[in-house]
């Protein structure tokens, strides 16, 4: 089965963009960034930006993280997935990551989570002295750390919006 990336979510004032690799399911589903509810991404984030991101509706968490100057996109704009597992795309078709980047003139930081994020991304945008790039450990279910471990690699990235 085919499965596309949303679009992103950025403005001129993002200063981080977080990159995931494709929408699961869930996500999918619900037509929402990380919706599915055992993905820890909207408790990761909230305590970047000091903010409780879970209670509130999905419009509301894009606008907390838009004016935090946090943006959301993904590195695979379409590719075949049974699941949702980033080990199960195949014939992934990559992202125009530098066209987007182009027009994010604030930009200061592109944080990758999870692996296959980080390894494309990087791939896709090559070197960038211009641009602090961040591997984060997967806020998905499958990607088996303790919470408290991610977070605290996912809290560096409030260095980045300062």
């Amino acid at each position: 089965m085919i499965k596309r990336a949303f679009p992103p979510v950025v403005d001129a004032d993002t200063r981080l963009l977080i990159l995931g690799s494709l929408p699961g399911d869930a996500s999918l589903a619900a037509q929402q960034y990380y919706a599915h509810p055992q993905n820890a991404f909207w408790r990761l984030v909230g305590r970047v930006v000091g903010r409780d991101l879970v209670a509130l509706p999905y419009p509301e968490r894009l606008e907390a993280l838009q004016a935090a100057g946090i943006g959301l996109w993904d590195v695979i704009a379409g590719g075949e997935r049974r699941g949702s597992l980033d080990a199960a795309i195949r014939n992934a078709e990559p992202a125009d990551l530098k066209a987007l980047i182009s027009t994010l003139p604030a930009l200061r930081g592109v944080a990758f989570n999870g692996a296959l994020s980080a390894r494309n991304g990087r791939r896709l945008l090559g070197e960038r002295a211009d641009l602090t790039l961040i591997d984060l450990p997967s806020s998905s279910p499958a990607h088996a750390r303790p919470f408290e471990q991610k977070a605290a690699i996912w809290d560096r990235l409030a260095v980045t919006l300062r």
